[in-house]
């Protein structure tokens, strides 16, 4: 029996997610081993909240041979704490780790013993070999590809190859999840319930702050449009699913496959509205239009900044005269637009924040995010921020930025500033109104 468990973040975090959204990774994965014949069960301590003696009564009636933790830099003191929970009920049980954090800082991670294995980057094959080649504590490490472990004293780790083909991985084990309880809505979509969709794994571009390539690779490898397709008709027929927001960061990174996707969707009939997450390069007016006819209700763009300096020092790739031109665009096709910035980059200054404030009032975007920078592993302005000590203090691997310009407090301050000068205006508190009205109607 497998069990796979999603930590909590700490209760301090500032990066505890403003929605409850089902933990798709691990639902990948338990796909995979379903698939395989394995026993599988999902715990979603993000979503339940259990204190670690309801995780040791849980893992003592579970009573599994495997043990899979999925963590970010900022819960994996949390995942830690799972697997010493797990350890203590049951010595033998094998304790894996992946996620973000697990692949960026595998020799970190093995240096807690109660880790046996990281699984590096994705997931779904290695953890198959794993669990296929694991009898009685022994296990041919050099055999599987994916994998970090320990050996003479030292941590070895081997690389796998990406998925090429992802139609090979089946659809998310959602049935293992509890369903019902996640926050089925999401601002953006004017409709409900909805669910998240993962479309596109990889990354060619090179943004300073990300480590998305560390994870899925710099290769944008699509599921097919027959495979969306399905997925959609899946969850509005096994969920009663009315909307769907694409998770990942280049939804149209392939513009072919994108339309394909889209003409999909419109062949087949499917009612559904959906939203994606872009980068304001990735666009023309002829995408965006089919995209709108085949349920595109909003774009949510990773502006990152107002100032052209600190575009080019976090490596975006994109300029001012593309950001306008894709909001422009959005508006003439009828598609609302969503967007991000990142403040208390190092290099930044107060002046460069407010460059970003001033871009996001003439964007006017229908939704607006001011998120403060905060340092994780697997990028390379994480390096940067380690090497130059620019930060006031380290949470584990996370670090908070401080420079000469400005502390991470500032940046907090600025940020609920920032927030109250976009959203507190007439135009979008009457709109927000307006929203909630024609959610009512729709309800009703």
């Amino acid at each position: 029996m497998i069990l796979l468990i999603n930590p909590d973040v700490p209760p301090d975090s500032p990066w505890g997610l403003s929605r409850m959204l089902p933990p798709l990774g691990l639902a990948y994965i338990a796909a995979t081993l379903e698939e395989a014949g394995f026993k599988v069960s999902i715990h979603d301590n993000y979503l339940l909240r259990n204190s670690i003696e309801e995780i040791k009564s849980i893992i003592m009636k579970a009573n599994p041979d495997f043990v899979g933790i999925s963590c970010n830099s900022i819960n994996y003191w949390k995942g830690i704490e799972i697997a010493r929970a797990v350890k203590d009920v049951n010595p033998e049980c094998c304790v894996i780790l992946g996620g973000p954090h697990p692949t960026c800082m595998p020799e970190g991670v093995l240096r807690h013993r109660e880790v046996d294995y990281v699984v590096l980057g994705e997931g779904e094959h290695t953890m198959l070999e794993l669990v296929n080649n694991y009898r009685g504590n022994s296990l041919k490490e050099l055999e599987i590809p994916g994998i970090a472990h320990r050996k003479d004293g030292g941590i070895c780790t081997h690389s796998r190859k990406f998925i090429d083909n992802l139609d090979q991985v089946p659809m998310p084990a959602r049935h293992l999840l509890q369903m019902q309880k996640y926050d089925r809505k999401i601002e953006y979509i004017d409709t409900e319930p909805v669910d998240i969709l993962n479309v596109v794994r990889g990354c060619p571009f090179n943004c300073k702050f990300c480590e998305t390539k560390e994870i899925w690779g710099s290769k944008s490898r699509y599921f097919s449009p027959a495979r969306v397709c399905n997925e959609v008709e899946h969850l509005m027929k096994n969920y009663g699913t009315k909307g769907v927001y694409f998770i990942g960061d280049n939804f149209t990174i392939d513009k072919r496959k994108t339309e394909e996707i889209c003409c999909a969707f419109i062949k087949r009939g499917l009612d559904i509205k959906w939203a994606c997450d872009t980068r304001v390069d990735l666009l023309n007016e002829e995408l965006l239009n089919i995209m709108k006819k085949s349920g595109c209700e909003t774009i949510w763009f990773g502006v990152e900044s107002g100032s052209p300096r600190i575009l080019q020092k976090i490596n975006k790739g994109i300029t001012i005269d593309q950001i306008i031109n894709a909001f422009k665009l959005c508006r003439k096709v009828g598609i609302k637009t969503a967007c991000s910035f990142l403040m208390g980059i190092p290099g930044e200054t107060i002046d460069d924040m407010k460059a970003s404030l001033e871009l996001a009032k003439k964007l006017d975007p229908d939704w607006c995010q001011f998120n403060v920078y905060i340092a994780v592993p697997g990028s390379e302005l994480y390096n940067e921020v380690i090497r130059e000590k620019l930060y006031s203090r380290m949470d584990g691997y996370t670090a908070y930025v401080k420079t000469e310009d400005f502390s991470y407090e500032t940046v907090l301050e600025l940020q609920k500033t920032f927030h109250k000068k976009i959203h507190r205006t007439p135009k979008r508190i009457i709109k927000g109104i307006t929203r909630k009205i024609a959610l009512k109607l729709f309800k009703s």
